[in-house]
């Protein structure tokens, strides 16, 4: 039986989505340069955490997937040779759906979108 290394990523973030996607990539390449396989990024990473109150403002940090965060860490899992498995808040035709987690092996596939219903709406 193979072995799998995972990297599980923990950090801290700001009001900034793309200072947090960018330091999420960063943490991938870590991950990825101790010999990780799989790299797992915290919960809602691209902002700082909401889903403890229920407030609509926050409606607007969801975003496109297939989008820019996608398009981003699907690259680096090309680059790297890695499955990133990320949560993103998932706006879609204009509506703010429940979040998401999906793995991004490639830029061409979003497999496995897995809902999860644990957010305000």
């Amino acid at each position: 039986m193979s072995k799998v290394r995972v990297g599980l990523v923990q950090m801290s973030c700001t009001a900034d989505k793309q200072e947090n996607l960018q330091k999420a990539i960063e943490k991938v390449k870590e991950a990825a340069k101790k010999g990780a396989q799989i790299v797992c990024l915290q919960e809602l990473f691209t902002s700082l955490y909401f889903c403890d109150v229920e407030d609509y403002e926050n409606f607007k940090l969801a975003e496109a997937i297939p989008g820019p965060s996608t398009d981003a860490l699907s690259a680096v899992a090309k680059e790297l040779g890695v499955v990133i498995i990320a949560s993103l808040f998932e706006k879609k035709n204009g509506r703010t759906l429940p979040q998401y987690n999906g793995s991004f092996r490639c830029r061409w596939n979003l497999p496995g979108q897995i809902p999860q219903d644990a957010y305000p709406r």
